[in-house]
């Protein structure tokens, strides 16, 4: 079935004179924390355990998003062997599932939980290109010519994504959307920083000093990058649709939890907890914050991340809705709903890893987060109809753990972690079905899992 997407170019090639020297947000299958997380540092593996994890430790439970049935799940009753076998049924997996199912391929996806009631239901869904972190920086780390081939891989993403739900009327709230990057402070200089990289760069975007945001938006900041080819979503619809796509073309959706991968093989064997087993050519691990032992990443590190949702007020809110999120490490982030809402996100805490203690800190992080709202945007409604937590993946340098899994053969992984991980996953979704059709890219090495970040 041919799709008109923009072509993510893979390659992502670049002449020599340019180069130089947010929740997010997959499900995984029913997951409960049976070890300690250690330290929450850089470098050391700090992770939730694929072992008894409850989809109700990965987020609280009310969201704005919509409450559908659950879809129809067949049992497991005997082993089977397959091509691909997609494990986790969230906004990752279903991506994952679409572009395979698309390419022809004989696609099982298999969850041990309701899909998209982990993870991605806790998703605020802005889907953003700009990466956690800024250009500038991560052209200090890696030098230009990587960093601006991540970025351009990221907004081509973006762009797909919504060409994708376009194509196929997928059902989502997806809309259109100009983003915003607020200066965190009276300094517009990091602002500065980033939009000349971007410009050199060939990036969408436009920078806007105080006075000309105080008039476009109503935002009394010191400045701000303005970008187009964002988009929102409601997450919770866009997974379900897009595994209603895969299901019409021939894939399987099936209850199930895995508990051993046996990749030294020519085909990977997937125990399964009831004792049937599943034989594929290919899997793919798409299991959000919730890793199988097999994988064990060096850039990682789990967070909590809290947000609120007012009561509808359309009357209240700032001009063309756009996207928001602030230049800063620990950046706060609003959008809005179809409905009228406003979100706003943030105060993120690698402390706070233990579903009782996200859960204690609540009343605390929400009377701020109503505190931070109001004080960028004073029009706002004090009435705050949905607060809700969620476990949060961060990586040193932004990026996203897309590939093959070391030391294994034959199994994928696509982890989207970060700010903008819905985007991530699409990069994922195109990535790994290049790879198995015999592609190749250095986004691959970029994204790796064992890749250095020393720097």
């Amino acid at each position: 079935m041919g799709l008109s997407l923009p072509r993510l170019d893979l390659r992502a090639q670049w002449p020599a004179d340019q180069c130089a020297g947010r929740f997010g947000l997959a499900t995984s299958s029913k997951i409960s924390l049976r070890e300690e997380l250690t330290s929450p540092v850089f470098g050391s593996f700090s992770i939730f355990k694929d072992e008894d994890i409850e989809q109700d430790d990965l987020r609280s439970a009310r969201t704005p998003w919509a409450v559908l049935p659950p879809p129809s799940i067949e049992p497991i009753t005997d082993s089977f062997r397959c091509e691909v076998l997609v494990v986790g049924a969230g906004i990752t997996g279903a991506l994952v599932a679409e572009r395979l199912s698309r390419q022809g391929r004989q696609v099982v996806i298999i969850d041990r939980e309701v899909p998209s009631l982990g993870s991605t239901v806790a998703s605020t869904a802005m889907l953003l290109w700009e990466i956690d972190r800024p250009l500038f920086q991560l052209t200090e780390l890696y030098g230009f010519e990587k960093a601006v081939r991540c970025y351009h891989a990221s907004h081509q993403a973006a762009r797909g994504l919504r060409a994708l739900v376009a194509q196929y009327g997928v059902a989502c709230h997806m809309r259109p959307r100009l983003s915003l990057y607020l200066a965190a402070d009276d300094s517009p200089n990091l602002i500065q920083d980033e939009y000349s990289v971007r410009s050199r760069a060939d990036l969408p975007s436009l920078l806007l000093g105080h006075a000309e945001l105080l008039q476009r938006f109503a935002i009394a900041r010191a400045g701000a990058i303005l970008s187009r080819d964002a988009a929102d979503a409601d997450p919770v619809l866009l997974t379900r649709g897009l595994l209603d796509l895969s299901l019409k073309r021939g894939a399987r959706l099936l209850k199930a939890n895995a508990v051993a991968y046996d990749g030294t093989a020519s085909s990977v064997t997937v125990g399964l907890e009831d004792g049937f087993s599943i034989e594929a050519r290919h899997v793919v691990l798409a299991t959000g914050y919730v890793m199988p032992d097999i994988v064990r990443p060096t850039a990682q590190q789990p967070a909590s991340s809290w947000a609120i949702a007012t009561a509808p007020q359309a009357d209240n809110l700032w001009p063309g809705q756009a996207l928001i999120w602030e230049a800063t490490q620990n950046y706060h982030y609003a959008r809005t709903t179809f409905d009228g809402r406003i979100i706003f996100g943030g105060e993120d805490d690698h402390g706070l890893i233990q579903p009782d203690a996200r859960d204690a800190a609540t009343p605390t992080k929400v009377r701020v987060l109503k505190e931070r709202l109001t004080a960028l945007w004073p029009r706002t409604s004090s009435h705050v109809a949905f607060t809700w937590s969620g476990a949060f993946d961060t990586t040193r340098d932004g990026l996203p753990l897309i590939g093959a899994v070391p030391g294994s053969k034959n199994i994928f992984a696509a982890f989207g972690y970060g700010g903008n991980g819905i985007t991530f996953s699409l990069l994922a979704a195109e990535l790994i079905g290049s790879l198995l059709s015999g592609g190749s890219s250095p986004l691959l090495d970029d994204f790796a899992f064992d890749r250095d970040v020393s720097g």
